[in-house]
């Protein structure tokens, strides 16, 4: 499966992020048809209790890459990315792979 993965940095004001990631982003990234499967992980650390590079992921899962790129590129796909200078103020990564193995 292709898999596109978007790494939130920490928020300037967590509390805020939480309530627009909840209440605004997610409905709208459901309104994107195409997505197999999707995996949303807050993350708490490092093994050594260390802070997280990174504050939340999103793993979104495709069939193949042209599913990827139709979802991406449709409206709903466009609006979903466009969204996310409104409440990611710690920076986004996202990147595409293929998942390898038995899941």
């Amino acid at each position: 499966m292709q898999k596109l993965t978007v790494l939130y940095g920490h928020p300037t004001d967590v509390e805020t992020f939480e309530t627009y990631y909840k209440e605004k982003h997610l409905p709208l990234a459901a309104t994107m048809e195409g997505v197999a499967k999707l995996e949303l992980t807050k993350l708490l650390g490092t093994p050594d209790g260390q802070k997280a590079d990174y504050y939340r992921m999103a793993e979104l899962y495709f069939t193949s890459m042209e599913q990827m790129q139709e979802t991406m590129s449709s409206p709903e796909g466009q609006a979903t990315v466009d969204d996310l200078s409104n409440f990611a103020t710690g920076g986004v990564n996202v990147m595409v792979g293929i998942t390898e193995g038995d899941s």
